[in-house]
This record gives structure tokens, sequence and C-alpha cells, in this order.
């Protein structure tokens, strides 16, 4: 691949409303799952905050460099974490079959040098909840180094994974979303081992967030199913927003995608 520039988003999705100050304060009063360890880290690439420019039908994301760090953080803060940026990059709304949300991220190739992976890599999975917000949410977090990756998010009738087409299980999930990172990988530049550092358990156990399952990791294309815990019958659009937050954490350059679920139906 040639390089490509790096720090542009695209985003593109029905009924995307702009971000407000109080939506991006949204992210504080979160009760986090206890992490869980993983795989082996890798260095982080630095990058400057992306740009943010209006799609098809989209509103501007709102940004701003003072919110508080997404607060289902898998671990406890240190000296000298800070939050770079913050953007809403989706506001509530239904990516329902038929209706994606896209954002797209260009990001130079490789990111960072040998023996960094060449693509930005999952360093670590966050789950919390945020019962006390106007709408209440669950919230599940990937953390990414080297740079933000493109992205789509569709609830699906079913996961299926990349490689073999089958069904992968998602235990007390009513409904899915999958979501697929493009230019992104889970696994070292050898392949060897897994970039996570430290997940939640698959079966959360929140009220709209059931569970998550990882549904392929090959060539930059890494994909994962939430599990909302009710039926599309019974709650046919939960609402998804999307916050993309840049940040230092335990001295990890980190960009964070934190898909969140409304949880109004489960008050």
């Amino acid at each position: 691949m040639g390089a490509i520039r790096t720090g542009k988003i695209g985003v593109s999705a029905r009924n995307g409303g702009a971000g407000t100050l109080a939506l991006l304060l949204a992210l504080t009063a979160c009760t986090p799952s206890a992490p869980q360890p993983g795989g082996t880290s890798q260095p982080a690439a630095s990058s400057t905050a992306p740009s943010v420019s209006p799609a098809t039908s989209t509103a501007a994301p709102s940004a701003s460099a003072t919110v508080p760090a997404d607060s289902d953080e898998t671990a406890p803060p240190q000296s000298g974490d800070k939050v770079i940026s913050s953007t809403v990059a989706l506001d509530w709304t239904w990516p329902g079959p038929g209706r994606p949300f896209k954002a797209t991220h260009e990001n130079p190739v490789p990111v960072a040098p040998p023996p960094a992976p060449p693509l930005p890599a999952l360093y670590a999975i966050g789950a919390g909840r945020h019962p006390g917000d106007a709408p209440p949410y669950d919230q599940l977090s990937f953390r990414f180094q080297g740079g933000f990756p493109a992205y789509d998010l569709e609830f699906v009738p079913e996961l299926i994974a990349d490689g073999s087409g089958l069904p992968v299980p998602m235990p007390g999930a009513g409904a899915i979303l999958k979501v697929v990172f493009r230019g992104a990988q889970a696994h070292t530049a050898d392949g060897t081992a897994s970039t996570i550092a430290s997940a939640p358990a698959p079966a959360i156990g929140y009220p709209a967030l059931a569970s998550y399952a990882p549904a392929g990791d090959f060539e930059g294309v890494l994909s994962y199913g939430i599990g909302v815990g009710r039926s599309m019958a019974a709650v046919p659009e939960t609402k998804v927003r999307v916050y993309e937050v840049e940040k230092i954490e335990r001295g990890q350059h980190l960009y964070v995608v934190a898909v969140q679920l409304d949880a109004t139906f489960w008050k």
C-alpha cells in the first residue's frame, strides 16, 4: 500500500444531529466493568487529532479538548493522563439494516516502524454504564494505538465470522450491532500474538449492552458484534452514539472509539 494522507475523517448517517456541550460531558460518571488481561501491547505511534468535516445529511460534529477522559477506562488514571480531543462522530441515531453509519479516517502506512503493527492496533476494550445520564446509556469502547481506523456500524440479523462465514454465538443478545474497523488489526506485526492488553469478559450483562464478540481480524479488517439486551421487536430502534477521544492514558497515546447504546428502555 502506498502512503496516504493522515488526519481526515468523513462521516455519514441518517438522522445524525450536531453534538452539544451536554453530549460532550456525557462521558463522565461511568461504572466500569473489571478488565481482564489480554495479549501483548505495542508502543503507541503519535498522531495529530483528526479534523472533522460534515457529509451528506449530517451536521458537523462538535469537538472539544477540555472534555474529561472517557470514563470506562481500563485502569486507574495516572499523573500525566489527559484528553487531547473529544468528538461526537455520530449523534443519537438508529443505524438499522440498510442504514449504516460510516466514518472514514486516512492514516499513513505504516503508522509506526517495525516491530509495531503497520496499521492502527486495538490495544484495549472497555465497558461501562452511565445510568444517570440523559439519556442513560451503556458503552463499549475500542482503544487503538497509531490512529483512528475507519469504521462502520449497522444492526444485523446475526453476526457472521468474516473468514468462515459461520454464525458467531451472541449469548443474551436480542439484537446485534456489528462494528467493522477498516485499516486496523488486533495482532502483532508478525501475526503471532494479540495486541489487546485488557478487555472485559464477553458476557457484559448490562441492561442495554449484553455482550460482545470478535468476528474477524484479517487483512486490515477487524470486526466485532455488540449484543443488545432486548430483541428488536421489544426495542425496535435502539439508538447509538459514537465518540472519538484522543488521549494519553497511563503513558499510552490512544485513539478511542466509544460506542454508546441508549438504555432508556431498560430504566
